[in-house]
């Protein structure tokens, strides 16, 4: 007996010597909220972990003994507890505090937590902040607070992002570092697939945040076939269920018309609270400064969410948007290509017909897995795909001359056309990731994924022939500094040409590895590899016919590091590049393929972080260039002789500053500049050291807002302050021709333009608020413009109010 009681004393002596246990909890703020990824730590030690999106957390192998255990995260105080750790232990609570200070930085989405599904972008499990890419992340709230409604609206407020074009106020189109029409993703997959960029619109009552990754981006999107596709990305995250209940109404009305009734309803649906549910949507009818132009819009975004144990996520996600709009070309150049003559058409004036009309259909759809395999591995996987239909018939006005064959038209007299077009463009993209965080070799730390992804894209342009009743290839001839009609003829009419319709289909595999490798405790490095393997079928690809099928594959890396030579500065340094396919099957003079383009970018900057958190202030220095272009050969005359040459080299180099937080309790602010360089080189079709059309070099931004407090509090105060600066509204061609372009002739700059935007809201109580604003206050006088085509004024002086009511 004694044997056996000494043996029951070694073992427990030996148990309580080297036993382990499980710590076990979850985080909540004050309203009893669940907190996705707050970090959770014993002090003392090297055992942490992030809180689950459900606010649980665990952390494992833990020796018995005694600890501090602290949980904290950006926005709240920190909160610790004293634990006596003799066994698994389930039912640690932690209720943070809001720190007023801090909480307002997710107005700008913070960049010490990861921003919902910002891994579907950059595949690496880490925070804004810890990525190596520039990246931007503008939350809900600071969309709310601005009162934006569209892309361009929350976009504004990053440096260096602007409006390429809106193609007659139809989508938008944004650029980023001098490349027109970066790729526009929602939840990580395209929405248009057309290679020039041409644009989406969106709807904001769905969205939960927007994420601007600056640059190069083939390490996580693939080969770039897009003209922009080396300028960055911008994802459009929507709104995902929350395990509790809440949300909110809202009533918009404002200048020309517009009435906005917007809805949020989400919560679980079962006891147990392993399901959960979330509906947004919107109804918005408008009319505008410009007579017979109107639009009409409705939005619905539904979604669900399976918890079926706490290591497995499911998601089920949709987004439907039925766009209805009238084209409006703008207005006219009535001076030559070279002379900024930009006439202000009266607002009572219309190019177009009543008639005109595009109509836009897209709807995305989501199944998202995420499974913790431990505390720090797991698997993400998701199937994501977009379907946009358009369908557009409309006006267009022209001067005559060049490729159309009928006289140039002086002064102000146009040709009038009426024309159809219709696009149906689906995309989908699969990718399963394996995400490991701070996983230990010896004194190295590594935070990776590995991942496969496959990408399937298929357009078809349905082409239309217009009818008319005369002989003349076109309706009527207008005189802009007249009155005009706008009632089409009776005897138009339009027709699918079945001969003129076009499509291409793409489909691409990729495998990509990334690696961010903790060396010491204020140095990181970078190392990533993509290899993709792209093939293209059937039909037009960029003005010429692809017989068969193309495939093209390439490697991208991407090198990097990040050193902390003090706790609030990060200094960063990286290179990556892009392939690029879209014109890899042009031939040379012996009948050889060119190959696929490359774009190569080296950045550099600081992150800094000051006020115990609570502003940002980031420089970042970029450059990225292109060599061995597939070129047209042409004689001396300006004739294309039918084959190609590598040669070009296209140049974009640039500065970014960013201010961004509070420098005062109640005080915010948004400040960037960006400055841009980009040049035409060594190029066969545009003159040596000539910009790219539409590529300002500077462009700034400002947004403050003052929170009130004792007598007057629950009332604040916004103002914004947005430039744009002088910019070509085309290219400077040798040789090159194309709407606007006459070779020899230097373009026309567009004129910079400031507006200002001022707003004030009360908050009555916790869940009822009125905003009043008023846009482009002092009514500047600004044009986008693409080439010729469309010349479009931005907005005047437009005011509204909003009534939200959240539950």
């Amino acid at each position: 007996m004694r044997k056996i009681l000494a043996l029951l004393l070694v073992m427990s002596c030996a148990y309580t010597a080297l036993g382990q246990a499980a710590l076990k909890g979850i985080i909540k703020n004050e309203a009893n909220e669940a907190i996705p990824f707050a970090n959770v730590y014993l002090q003392g030690t090297s055992i942490g972990a992030s809180s689950n999106e459900d606010g649980t957390f665990i952390l494992k192998d833990v020796p018995l003994g005694k600890y501090t255990i602290t949980a904290s995260t950006v926005g709240y105080y920190k909160s610790s507890q004293t634990i006596n750790v003799t066994g698994d232990i389930g039912t640690i609570v932690f209720k943070l505090k809001p720190n007023t200070q801090l909480e307002e930085i997710e107005l700008f989405g913070s960049r010490n937590k990861r921003a919902e599904k910002l891994e579907t972008l950059t595949r690496l499990p880490l925070a804004p902040n810890e990525q190596l890419q520039s990246i931007s992340v503008l939350s809900h709230t600071l969309i709310d607070k601005q009162n934006a409604l569209s892309l361009s609206d929350v976009t504004k407020n990053v440096a260096g992002v602007y409006t390429f074009a809106t193609y007659g106020n139809i989508r938008e189109s944004m650029s980023l570092r001098g490349y027109r029409g970066i790729p526009i993703l929602k939840n990580g997959v395209r929405i248009n697939s057309d290679f020039r960029g041409i644009g989406v619109v969106t709807d904001m009552a769905g969205v939960d945040n927007i994420q601007v990754l600056k640059g190069v981006s083939a390490i996580s999107q693939g080969l770039g076939g897009d003209l922009g596709s080396a300028g960055g990305v911008i994802n459009i995250v929507t709104k995902t269920p929350k395990f509790y209940d809440g949300g909110e109404v809202s009533l918009r009305v404002g200048s020309f018309g517009q009435v906005r009734p917007t809805f949020d309803f989400y919560g679980p649906l079962n006891e147990k609270q392993t399901l959960a549910f979330r509906v947004a949507g919107s109804y918005e009818r408008a009319d505008s400064y410009r007579s017979h132009v109107n639009s009409e819009r409705l939005y619905i975004n539904p979604s669900l969410a399976w918890k079926p144990n706490d290591k497995t996520s499911i998601y089920l996600e949709m987004d439907y948007t039925d766009d209805s709009v009238t084209p409006d070309q703008g207005t006219i150049n009535l001076g030559d290509y070279a002379t900024n003559s930009i006439y202000k058409l009266p607002d009572n004036n219309f190019l177009g017909f009543d008639s005109d009309r595009y109509n836009s259909v897209n709807t995305t759809y989501a199944i998202r897995f995420e499974r913790e395999i431990s505390d720090k591995l797991s698997i993400k996987a998701g199937l994501f795909s977009s379907n946009l239909e358009t369908y557009t018939e409309a006006a267009y006005v022209y001067q005559g001359g060049g490729r159309t064959g009928l006289d140039v038209l002086p002064d102000g007299q146009r040709y009038r056309e009426y024309y159809g077009d219709g696009r149906l463009d689906k995309n989908s993209v699969l990718q399963i990731d394996l995400l490991g965080k701070d996983l230990q070799t010896g004194k190295i730390k590594h935070t990776f994924q590995v991942g496969v992804d496959y990408r399937n894209t298929q357009f078809d342009n349905t082409a239309y022939t217009t009818e008319y009743p005369t002989t003349n290839p076109y309706v009527d001839i207008i005189d802009v500094l007249q009155s005009i009609d706008n009632t089409l003829p009776s005897g138009v009419s339009v027709s699918e040409n079945p001969d003129r319709t076009s499509g291409s289909r793409t489909k691409s595999y990729g495998f990509t590895i990334q690696d961010k490798i903790t060396l010491t405790t204020w140095a990181d490095v970078f190392l990533g590899l993509r290899y993709t393997s792209l093939e293209r079928t059937k039909g037009d690809f960029i003005g010429r016919t692809l017989a068969g099928a193309k495939r093209d594959d390439a490697f991208n890396p991407l090198v990097g590091f990040n050193i902390k030579p003090f706790k609030n500065i990060i200094v960063f340094g990286s290179y990556a590049s892009s392939s690029n396919p879209w014109t890899s099957f042009y031939t040379d003079i012996d009948g050889n393929e060119l190959g696929t383009e490359r774009w190569d970018q080296f950045e550099t900057g600081i992150k800094s972080t000051w006020l115990d958190n609570a502003l940002r202030f980031n420089v970042t220095y970029f450059s990225t260039f292109s060599k061995n272009l597939n070129l047209q050969v042409l004689d001396t005359n300006g004739t294309f002789l039918g084959y190609y040459m590598k040669g070009g080299e296209d140049t974009r180099n640039g500065v970014e500053v960013e201010l961004i937080g509070r420098v005062l309790p109640n005080l915010e602010v948004i400040a960037g500049y960006s400055y841009l360089d980009a040049k035409y080189k060594d190029h066969v079709s545009y003159y040596y050291n000539s910009s790219p059309l539409n590529t300002p070099k500077h462009t700034a931004n400002l947004w403050t807002r003052y929170s009130f407090k004792n007598t007057l509090e629950g009332l604040s105060l916004g103002a914004g302050v947005y430039y744009l600066g002088e910019r070509p509204h085309n290219v400077w061609s040798r040789n090159y021709t194309h709407t606007g372009v006459e070779p020899g002739v230097k373009p026309f700059d567009l004129k910079a333009y400031t507006t200002v935007n001022l707003q004030s809201s009360y908050q009555f109580n916790s869940k009822l608020s009125l905003d009043v604003f008023v846009n482009n206050v002092f009514n500047e006088l600004g044009y986008n413009a693409y080439r010729t085509t469309y010349i479009n004024r931005i907005d005047p002086a437009t005011f509204g109010t909003t009534l939200r009511y959240k539950f």
